[in-house]
């Protein structure tokens, strides 16, 4: 009876414990996406979010024309399908961004760093993308080659060429 009893004790402590853990997280979860930044399918061409610290933000099919994100920490944001035509992204550290289905026509990306970014099926025509940091990065074969055709500089953070990044032949 006394093994009957410390057994019973000992599932109700673990339920309790599993209890209070689901209670916690769930806590740190709520926190975590009030103190996020979530703009998703947001009006935001031609506003000025540059020097900002916007790491993890979610800007998933926001329109961002003309949008200013100069030297701004976006990196592990969401730009999925997002329109970021004529953005300016100079310096911008878009590092392991999830940035698919873009479209950066136009977009001033001098100095950016896109290091493990995945850009599948995004746009770049008539990108500036002097010196920017392409390593690793996820982009389709035909956007590679358009933008070797007038890739150039070096990254000043990363000391990365543009060129190497791209994968472009000499």
């Amino acid at each position: 009876m006394k093994k009957l009893t410390l057994r019973f004790l000992s599932v109700i402590f673990i339920m309790i414990m599993a209890c209070l853990w689901v209670l916690l997280d769930a806590r740190s979860v709520a926190f975590a996406q009030e103190k996020s930044i979530n703009h998703t399918y947001g009006q935001l061409a031609e506003q000025d979010f540059s020097h900002q610290d916007l790491k993890g933000a979610v800007f998933a099919a926001a329109n961002m024309r003309g949008i200013n994100l100069e030297n701004s920490n976006l990196s592990y944001s969401i730009l999925t399908e997002g329109v970021l035509l004529k953005a300016n992204l100079k310096g911008a550290d878009l590092t392991g961004s999830l940035m698919d289905r873009v479209t950066l026509d136009f977009a001033d990306l001098t100095n950016a760093i896109l290091t493990d970014a995945v850009a599948s099926r995004t746009r770049f025509y008539d990108a500036t993308i002097t010196g920017a940091d392409f390593t690793n990065a996820v982009i389709d074969t035909y956007q590679i080659n358009l933008m070797c055709q007038r890739a150039e500089g070096v990254n000043p953070v990363t000391g990365v060429a543009t060129r190497d990044s791209l994968g472009c032949d000499l």
